[in-house]
């Protein structure tokens, strides 16, 4: 056997301990964050308030300006505060926090502005977001288990369905090992978990089956949203604080991008008080 072909072992031993660490991280990370969701109240807040604040440093990590310390530290402060409002239910509040917040931080950056700005936008609409449907007591922890299993599900099945399958590629140039695959195994996954939740009765198949569907498309516009945003600053990973999985932002992308439409879908549907009931019931 020659060297060129000796040479992919290594590669697949290391694929496969990268992928014992995912697996083993997210093993342990996903009861957890079940445990805290199922909790709700200011356990819930905390964690997403954590999480967002993860989520801003790590965008200005991307963007060049995570040395501006005062940018950096106004943001902490100003999700801080938000999160104080939401814990306190006072979601006009912390809207109105969010949105001093954001004028403040773009105020305040000489330089990318815009991509600083759009970074606390980004970190204060999915802690909102994430609270929101939470919210309702009733039918809150239900409506966010239906979007987390989406996004992971959209996740794994891509995963698999793109390691196993392959073929083209859905967008190279932005994320060159996403398949089309991937992309319709995620897909096709996410409507397994809308079927699950209608034979318990949680929803309607005519709602549930469509609103997954779009919730795994907008999950995978997310992660592309954000490969795009490293791939303009030659980034690879946003940070290593996951094991095996890189930074929040790596692991949250998709999650940002459905929470948020899930909010707005249930607030036009159940009002600001019954977002997670706009949600799931029919």
């Amino acid at each position: 056997m020659s060297k060129g072909e000796a040479a992919p072992a290594p590669v697949a031993g290391q694929n496969s301990r990268n992928l014992f660490v995912r697996v083993a991280v997210a093993l342990v990370l996903a009861p957890l964050a079940i445990a805290i969701a199922y909790a709700g109240g200011w356990l819930w807040t905390a964690l997403v308030t954590l999480a967002a604040i993860g989520l801003y440093v790590e965008w200005l990590m991307i963007v060049g300006a995570a040395s501006k310390r005062q940018i950096v530290a106004l943001g902490v402060v100003a999700l801080t505060t938000a999160g104080l409002c939401l814990v306190a239910e006072r979601v006009d509040a912390a809207f109105t926090v969010d949105a001093v917040g954001f004028l403040a931080v773009a105020a305040m950056a000489r330089e990318r502005r815009g991509w600083i700005a759009t970074g606390f936008l980004y970190a204060a609409a999915a802690q909102t977001a994430s609270v929101l449907v939470r919210l309702d007591s009733a039918n809150g922890f239900v409506a966010l288990m239906f979007v987390l299993l989406i996004v992971w599900v959209t996740d794994i099945g891509g995963y698999f369905a793109g390691r196993g399958i392959g073929g083209p590629k859905l967008w190279p140039r932005v994320s060159p090992r996403k398949t089309w695959a991937g992309a319709i195994g995620g897909f096709v996954a996410s409507l397994a978990v809308a079927a699950g939740f209608t034979a318990f009765d949680f929803g309607k198949a005519a709602w549930l089956l469509p609103l997954s569907a779009i919730l795994s498309i907008v999950s995978q516009l997310g992660d592309l949203f954000e490969s795009a945003v490293k791939r303009r600053f030659s980034v690879k990973d946003s940070s290593h604080i996951i094991p095996g999985h890189g930074g929040l932002l790596d692991r949250l992308d998709g999650f940002v991008a459905a929470i948020v439409l899930a909010a707005i879908l249930g607030f036009v549907r159940g009002g600001m008080d019954g977002v997670g009931r706009g949600l799931m019931v029919w």
